[in-house]
């Protein structure tokens, strides 16, 4: 029976031309069968099928033929085998519901992929349309596949799969729809607000987005208000987030909750924002309680302004600076303090890393050093007290009084003008009213370009993005006078007060005097700041930036680059990131091509992991310059991740044959790895002994040199307590750290420019504050992880001074065989020299002591490490180590805000009715002010008085009187 069921099975098809013969038939009915047939075995004889492809399409076409959809259908797949994809989509659409987008096969997934590209194609040209232009007309059938294919998403559960098509094809409702079917639609929502930030490439779609996120977060029956403020924030609706948080200080709980959201708006560093929720709140008198809740509104503009914030973080670098001196004394030792450029960059490395520490002490133990600066030396080693004591809001004219323009008093304009930049740098993007109006007084007061130039400096950064029209007309007054030193400042301080605001009057001004004057310091300070004006606009500042790269100035098109970088910050953005490069291979000038390059960092720092794949190419140029912009690239978007694909890129480029790609290649690898330490990355230790090898060469280029002084200044930066972060907790690009990464590149023609680098850096801490904001001691929290595995370098160890060994004397052999027959006649046991033996005693002591040290080291490996941690507040705590970090729910103190496990937590106190214990602030302003004294560093300022001074109070004293008797002669 079984082998009469083999001998009756059907043989095998091995070819298709029998059913092919019976779309020659006139009956519709055979052709139908025969399509039926040919629908089967499509995919192994489509070879032959093609021959007819032009019958089986005459079919679809014929309007009275029963079977038109399946004769589509088989056309469709014998295109898809021929890779004809645009036909077989066209006639899988004539197929109908017979092309069923449900199953999962090969074919029907690459068409489903080609018809949702199209579709999202469609959508994107007639959502992107200008007035005038012809709107693209959608195919109904075409819509109705992707329709099912969202259908076929929501049934498996791919609900991200479903957000991500609808946010392509800018189909709102499908975005909300996406989001609400889900189960975890919280989970969603965050997903949404993260991809909406690299995916979404229009700004104004991205706006509807985080207008449909607000509408959901607030229908939720417990709103999430820090992600509701977060998106309010890039939507620039001051209005509601001020409305949010009247609302919330209404309870104790949700008062709480306010100041954490006004901490995290606070850290965005967008003070035009804070300023306008500040004013929108309601008034308040705390004197006479106008208002039930003025306290909790003076606490809010306490945090909105920035200055809580800012004074948390310098009591952390203060508290917790752990710069190591040595490693300063040895950078110091080991190069000639002849050289003003290795001099200027230890003096930089010096700032960098006691930047916002207010600790100088290096600086007032080596006067006599630091007295060698000169000239614009001397402007950067005075600007570099500002890097030092940068947030030292309540002393920073103390502490930089002996410097700062006075009336009367003939002091160098280098040491002024220093002195007005660093004041700026201390109120960096803290808009400081009685600090501005000083600044501008000092500008009034001054004919010298160089006090012009530090003041114009010290006003941007103190004004940053205010887009204050009384600063702009001042600095358009001091960028007409066409002094190139005070025009370049003034140019780039335009840029810094009016950044991000787009100000058409202001780009078309500068463009205009860009093209006047003849000074190139003052067209690339206007070209940076045109670049500036333009921070965070994207499309809209797409037609200066056509406008500038096909300018026939070369700086100009460097400003063009910059502008690209500046506007489309943090993106992802596909056309900008293509215009990068394709300048970065064409353009006639190196700097262009170099800035071009650059940019692709600041426009992909949000994915850092793709930079290193993107410029790797790059960094094989024959160019150097586009060499030297990659190391760039890859430092600026990777700072601080310590990935080991940048560091693989960087590290063979530090072997470069040009001195300035070595120098950028040294950098960067500081940049990517600021806190990282050696137990976590290997190359940590490899990188500081290349740095330390480079400084010692004597036969090194200055520029490669100059390059690892500075890198083991970022890569220590702020008493080892700091990272560089261009993006804040809740997701927002910071401005400050881009905008001073930006002017932080531009050392290349300018090194005063080096202290931008400062506004990027960020404490790596977790502070906890109580309902006013004071730090409670008893607040702890776990590391569960090994304490070594993020502790803090190991100091360096001075090295210890050799014991000089008394060398033997030489003993001829006749001179011991005369003592020892001497010793044999007096009947004693005189010892030969060079015959000397040890007693089996003492042998034997040495053996058992040096067994009992071995066993002491035993036991201490024996002790093992404990694997976690308990950290006090406030405490270190490094990017990488914050996924360990947890906190003990049972304990008096909580974070407000679950799942935050860095940065400044505002706690709620689960015992309130006892009492507490406070952290005492240590008044850094008490080591500060030793810096304004006579023996601080002024020997910067003033030289020759100071360090005599100095070193007539260090000389020792005089010898007692004695009478010399002269030598005596034998």
């Amino acid at each position: 029976m079984a082998a009469a069921d083999v001998y009756s099975a059907p043989a095998p098809l091995t070819s298709a031309a029998g059913v092919l013969s019976l779309l020659q038939e006139n009956e519709d009915q055979l052709k139908v069968f025969a399509l039926q047939k040919l629908n089967a075995v499509v995919d192994q004889f489509w070879a032959e099928i093609a021959d007819f492809i032009s019958e089986i399409e005459s079919l679809y076409e014929d309007d009275r033929f029963p079977q038109r959809e399946l004769a589509a259908l088989v056309a469709s797949k014998v295109y898809y085998h021929l890779e004809e994809y645009n036909d077989a989509l066209r006639l899988a659409l004539g197929a109908g519901s017979l092309f069923d987008v449900s199953k999962k096969t090969q074919y029907v997934d690459t068409l489903i992929s080609k018809c949702i590209d199209e579709y999202i194609a469609l959508r994107v040209k007639n959502v992107e349309a200008r007035a005038g232009e012809e709107i693209a007309a959608i195919d109904p059938r075409l819509e109705a596949v992707v329709e099912r294919m969202w259908d076929r998403c929501f049934q498996d559960g791919e609900f991200k799969q479903a957000l991500g098509i609808a946010l392509e094809s800018r189909r709102l409702d499908k975005v909300e729809q996406s989001i609400v079917s889900a189960s975890k639609m919280e989970d969603m929502l965050a997903y949404c607000f993260d991809i909406a930030q690299t995916v979404v490439t229009s700004r104004e779609f991205r706006r509807q987005v985080l207008q449909v996120l607000v509408k959901l977060y607030r229908s939720r029956p417990n709103p999430d208000y820090i992600n509701v403020c977060q998106c309010l924030f890039f939507l620039d609706d001051a209005a509601a987030v001020a409305e949010i948080l009247t609302q919330l200080i209404q309870t104790p709980e949700g008062a709480l909750l306010a100041c954490q959201i006004a901490f995290d708006l606070d850290e965005n560093e967008n003070q035009q924002f804070t300023m306008e929720v500040s004013k929108r709140l309601p008034e308040e008198k705390a004197d006479t309680g106008d208002h039930p809740q003025a306290a909790q509104l003076q606490q809010l503009r306490s945090i909105l302004a920035g200055t809580v914030a800012i004074e948390l973080g310098l009591e952390f670098l203060y508290r917790n600076n752990h710069t190591d001196l040595l490693v300063l004394k040895n950078v110091k030792n080991a190069l000639d303090a002849r050289n003003s450029v290795t001099h200027s960059a230890t003096v930089f490395t010096h700032a960098l890393m006691h930047a916002g520490t207010t600790v100088d002490t290096f600086l007032r133990e080596n006067l006599d050093w630091l007295a060698r600066a000169t000239n614009w030396a001397k402007f950067s080693a005075t600007a570099s007290l500002g890097v030092i004591h940068k947030g030292h809001l309540k002393q920073g004219l103390t502490v930089l009084n002996p410097y700062l323009p006075q009336h009367g008093v003939n002091v160098s304009p280098y040491s002024e003008g220093g002195a007005l930049y660093a004041l700026g740098i201390i109120h960096a993007n803290h808009n400081d009213a009685d600090t501005v109006k000083y600044l501008l007084n000092s500008l009034h007061a001054t004919q010298n370009e160089t006090v012009q130039h530090g003041a114009c400096l010290g006003l941007g950064l103190a004004a940053m993005a205010t887009g204050n029209e009384e600063l702009f007309e001042e600095l358009k007054n001091i960028l007409y006078s066409d002094s190139a030193v005070a025009g370049e400042a003034a140019g780039l301080a335009i840029g810094l007060v009016m950044c991000g605001s787009a100000s058409d009057k202001a780009v078309q001004e500068m463009l205009a005097y860009a093209h006047e004057t003849q000074h190139e310091k003052i067209i690339r300070g206007l070209a940076m700041g045109i670049a500036l004006t333009m921070y965070g606009r994207e499309e809209e500042a797409d037609t200066l930036i056509e406008q500038l790269s096909l300018d026939k100035d070369p700086i100009l098109r460097y400003g063009g680059m910059y502008a690209v970088a500046m506007a489309y910050s943090g993106t992802n953005n596909n056309r900008a990131i293509r215009r990068l490069l394709h300048v970065a291979v064409s353009d006639v000038s190196d700097d262009v091509r170099r800035a071009a390059v650059i940019g692709l960092g600041f426009v992909l720092f949000r994915t850092p992991d793709q930079v290193p794949r993107i410029v790797s190419l790059l960094a094989e140029s024959y160019n150097p310059h586009v060499r030297y912009g990659a190391t760039l690239a890859v430092g600026i978007s990777c700072a601080g991740t310590g990935l080991r694909e940048a560091v693989a890129l960087l590290e063979p480029m530090t072997t470069d044959p040009v001195d300035f790609v070595r120098q950028g290649a040294l950098l960067a690898l500081a940049m990517v790895l600021m806190q990282q330490t050696e137990a976590l990355e290997p190359k940590v230790a490899t990188v500081r002994k290349l740095y330390e090898k480079v400084i010692a060469d004597k036969h090194e280029d200055i520029m490669a040199k100059f390059g690892a002084i500075i890198a083991t200044g970022i890569m220590d930066a702020g008493g080892r307590n700091v990272t560089i972060a261009l993006r804040s907790r809740g997701g927002n690009k910071k401005m400050a750290p881009i905008v001073g990464c930006a002017l932080f590149t531009q050392f290349w023609y300018w090194y005063p420019l080096m202290h931008f680098v400062s506004l990027a850096f960020v404490p790596t801490a977790v502070i906890g504050l109580n309902k006013d904001l004071k730090m409670p001691k008893n607040f702890e929290f776990k590391s569960n992880v090994k304490p070594s595995l993020f502790a803090y370098p190991a100091p360096l160890t001075p090295p210890v001074a050799a014991e000089k060994s008394k060398v033997s004397t030489a003993v001829l052999s006749t001179t011991a065989k005369v003592k020892a027959k001497a010793a044999r006649k007096e009947g004693t046991d005189m010892e030969v020299e060079g015959d000397k033996k040890k007693d089996d005693k003492d042998v034997a002591a040495e053996k058992e002591a040096a067994d009992a040290m071995e066993v002491e080291k035993k036991e201490e490996k024996k002790k093992e490490e404990p694997s976690e941690e308990t950290l006090s507040n406030p405490a270190r705590v490094l990017p990488a180590q914050v996924k360990y970090i947890s906190f003990d729910q049972q304990g008096r103190y909580v974070p407000v805000t679950k799942g935050r496990t860095s940065g400044i937590l505002v706690l709620q106190d689960r015992r309130p009715n006892e009492p507490e214990d406070l952290l005492v602030p240590t008044q850094p302003a008490t080591a500060a002010a030793a810096t304004a004294t006579p023996a601080a560093p002024a020997a910067a300022v003033a030289p020759a008085p100071a360090a005599a001074a100095a070193s007539a109070e260090q000389e020792p004293e005089a010898p007692e009187p004695f009478e010399w008797e002269g030598t005596s002669r034998q």
